[in-house]
């Protein structure tokens, strides 16, 4: 590692921790119906969405409801995509001609793209069209993320209202979360992107002859639109196969940069909405810290495993040590541009979201630095994690976390002043158990069929470490890959598909229970016996009831992929 490395992960950090009190605050007031500065311009179109749709914004919908339009909104975003895939051949705005999408592709893309996941098993430039990557995929990037966040101020409300049916309404979430949080950002960072070099075109590819006297496609689109709602709504589905390690989907080291910070900006910002709605900031900061800390030991461990590099490489004679002439440690996959701690770093933060968005290969990274993508899946992806899936999951934890704490106190467990009943530990540990479920279910699967262990690229360890991580990546809802598993088989095409819809909705319905029953509540008064969660000791408790959580459950697993990788490595065996 150098001292230039960690002054930019530094440098990331500082920002990151600067973005989430301001924006923290505009999204509570966005949530809350208060006046911000886009209310003038903004207002009478959001009421004017409420009358064509006939929205009462004084509905205040039971759990139940709410869950419902989430759910029958969800049904019909899955079928209007499904739709446009198989129906592209029709459409407009398809200057190269691709035809129509296989039917078990589009369910899988269709599948990808209304959860939130944007796993990808087709190269974007050979194979949609302009309107389906504007009119479909663009679009769900916006009505996922807005979904996310949505389902989140509900279990919010769940924390801070007493004795109350209601969780808000589904419908003006998700408009007032498209309209005042996505899209301004959507339209100034895009027009920002496109500065910086990304296309925005509805022309047709450019041929061009190089100077070798070969003739090359090179391909473009409206790029820059796609690439801010992907990167900000923690979606990560590329315009381009190669995602932003595309030149045209991340041209420098600004971009770069931009692209990390709009991954963390939400779900940063929502520890603080949690925060100021329960009352009290600290139990947000709380919630951030544990994060911080996480996050930080994830992205110091993939730096140094991949800037030490291969033991085996250096003992055929290559150098790898940092100079003024190379990069040293492991440079497989990684892109000159951005160098080992940038690529290490943007594995981690797009690990920790629910992004997918990629910068380099994590396939070829050491063992134990891809380790650290796949953990961060495994965990929930609540380090911050998918615009409101990663507070809603890192919540989930912190009810196991008080509860487990007031059990060693011999009192009722109680987190913001609500008591924590058997109920709520339940529907608690059933929505955090599914994903385990899904991820561990799916990969015993493949690994035993002809046609799951036939997709991937390597044999041993690591073939099994590319199925293990595409099923925690959609299980996850992340979307990001070990890039030798080929996934695009009916097969994978399937099994895929229903681990994101489990990882997805299995996780939502029991949290918007927990959500219903902590409402109805009533706030129990902070005493002397109160187990206080908004300090150092209850981070250090929320930590390790994740790391044990997480490592009871998938430990076995990981343990037959890159941690035997690790050890057959360091022991002279090329992986």
């Amino acid at each position: 590692m150098t001292a230039n490395g960690l002054i930019q992960i530094a440098l990331f950090s500082v920002i990151v921790l600067l973005i989430a009190r301001p924006l923290g605050g505009y999204m509570t007031r966005v949530f809350k119906g208060d006046h911000v500065f886009l209310t003038p311009i903004l207002r009478p179109v959001e009421l004017l969405f409420y009358r064509l749709a006939g929205v009462d914004e004084k509905d205040d919908q039971h759990w139940l409801r709410y869950g419902g339009a989430m759910l029958f909104f969800n049904l019909a975003c899955f079928a209007l995509l499904y739709a446009m895939l198989r129906l592209q051949a029709y459409l407009p705005f398809n200057p190269q001609g691709f035809g129509n999408v296989d039917p078990l592709l589009a369910f899988n893309t269709a599948v990808s793209f209304v959860t939130n996941t944007n796993w990808q098993n087709y190269g974007g430039e050979t194979t949609l069209s302009y309107f389906v990557q504007m009119a479909g995929l663009t679009v769900h990037n916006f009505v996922s993320a807005a979904t996310g966040v949505a389902l989140a101020m509900a279990f919010i409300r769940g924390f801070s209202r007493a004795s109350a049916n209601g969780l808000g309404n589904f419908w003006i979430d998700l408009t007032r979360c498209s309209l005042y949080v996505l899209l301004p950002v959507a339209i100034v960072v895009g027009l920002f992107f496109v500065w910086q070099g990304m296309p925005q075109t509805l022309g047709a590819y450019v041929d061009a002859t190089t100077v070798e006297g070969a003739h090359q496609t090179i391909a473009v689109g409206p790029v820059a639109s796609q690439e801010v709602i992907k990167i900000f709504g923690t979606n990560g589905g590329g315009f381009f196969n190669a995602n932003s390690s595309h030149p045209f989907e991340n041209p420098n080291a600004i971009t770069n940069l931009v692209q990390m910070l709009l991954i963390f900006a939400i779900g940063a910002a929502l520890t603080n909405v949690f925060g100021r709605m329960v009352g009290n900031e600290w139990q947000g900061w709380a919630l951030f810290g544990a994060m911080g800390v996480l996050f930080l030991v994830g992205a110091l461990t993939a730096y140094h495993f991949e800037a030490v590099g291969n033991p085996n490489i250096s003992a055929l004679g290559v150098d790898q040590t940092v100079s003024a002439l190379q990069a040293g440690g492991n440079m497989e996959g990684k892109d000159v541009r951005f160098g080992i701690a940038n690529s290490a770093l943007f594995a981690t933060v797009t690990t920790d979201a629910s992004c997918g968005a990629v910068n380099s290969w994590h396939d070829s990274f050491t063992p134990l630095g891809g380790l650290v993508p796949m953990v961060n899946m495994e965990l929930g992806e609540i380090i911050f994690g998918g615009v409101g899936s990663g507070l809603y999951g890192m919540l989930l934890f912190a009810i196991v976390a008080v509860f487990i704490a007031g059990l060693m106190v011999g009192r009722t467990p109680e987190y913001v002043g609500k008591k924590i009943e058997g109920y709520d530990v339940k529907m608690t540990a059933l929505a955090i158990i599914i994903l385990p479920f899904s991820t561990l279910g799916f990969t015993a699967l493949a690994s035993s069929l002809p046609v799951g262990v036939s997709s991937i690229a390597n044999a041993g360890p690591h073939g099994f470490s590319e199925i293990l991580y595409a099923f925690s990546s959609t299980t996850g809802n992340n979307g990001s890959a070990f890039g030798g598993l080929t996934g695009n088989t009916p097969f994978y095409n399937v099994t895929l598909g229903l681990a994101m819809l489990i990882g997805r909705f299995g996780m939502i319905v029991p949290m918007l229970a927990v959500a219903g029953s902590l409402a109805r509540k009533k706030h129990v008064a902070t005493s002397a016996g109160t187990f206080p969660t908004d300090g150092g000791l209850f981070v250090a408790i929320l930590i390790a009831v994740i790391i044990i959580v997480g490592g009871l459950t998938y430990f076995p697993a990981l343990s037959l992929g890159p941690i035997v990788e690790h050890f057959s490595m360091v022991n002279g065996t090329l992986y």
